[in-house]
C-alpha cells in the first residue's frame, strides 16, 4: 500500500495507541511518532470487586434470574478506543492531516468506527484489522507496504 507523505497513521489496540506521521514518501514511509499513550491492561478479575448477583423474584411468581457479569476489561478497552477516536476527530478538525490510515485489532477497529466524525471518515484511506502495537516502527512500515486491500 502507498502511504502518502504527511499521512497520519494510527496504530491501536484496547490499551495502547500510537500516532505517527509519514515524513517519508509514498514508496518509502518514514513513520515518526506524533503521540503515544498506554493504559494499564488489567485482567477483568483484577478490576472486579464483586461477583454477579441475582435479580429478586416476583412475590408469588417465578424465581429470580441471574444477572450477567459485566466485562470491565472490555469496557476499559472500549473507553480507550473512544478516546483515540476523539483525538483523531480533534486532529482532523484542526486540519493536522489529509489522509489517515488506521491499523487496529479487529475489536478496537470496530469500536473506533463508532466514534469517528464525518470529517474523519472522509480522510480514512485504509483500515487494517491487525494488532501491530507491540511491533517496532520498521515492522509497522513493512506491514503497511506489504498490505493489499
Amino acid at each position: 500500500m502507498r502511504v502518502p507523505h504527511d499521512s497520519y497513521v494510527l496504530v491501536a489496540d484496547g490499551a495502547k495507541m500510537l500516532f505517527f506521521r509519514n515524513e517519508g514518501d509514498a514508496e518509502a514511509p518514514n513513520l515518526q511518532v506524533v503521540a503515544a499513550e498506554q493504559q494499564a491492561d488489567a485482567y477483568d478479575r483484577d478490576i472486579k470487586t464483586d461477583t454477579a448477583g441475582q435479580k429478586p423474584g416476583i412475590p408469588g411468581g417465578p424465581g429470580g434470574a441471574s444477572i450477567g457479569e459485566t466485562d470491565f476489561h472490555q469496557q476499559a478497552e472500549d473507553r480507550f478506543a473512544a478516546e483515540a477516536a476523539e483525538r483523531i476527530n480533534s486532529a482532523a478538525l484542526a486540519g493536522e492531516f489529509q489522509n489517515l490510515i488506521v491499523v487496529a485489532s479487529p475489536k478496537t477497529l470496530g469500536e473506533l468506527r463508532k466514534h469517528y466524525g464525518k470529517h474523519v471518515q472522509d480522510k480514512i484511506t485504509a483500515e487494517i484489522a491487525k494488532d501491530l502495537t507491540g511491533h517496532p516502527v520498521d515492522r509497522i512500515e513493512a506491514a503497511l507496504m506489504n498490505y493489499e486491500a
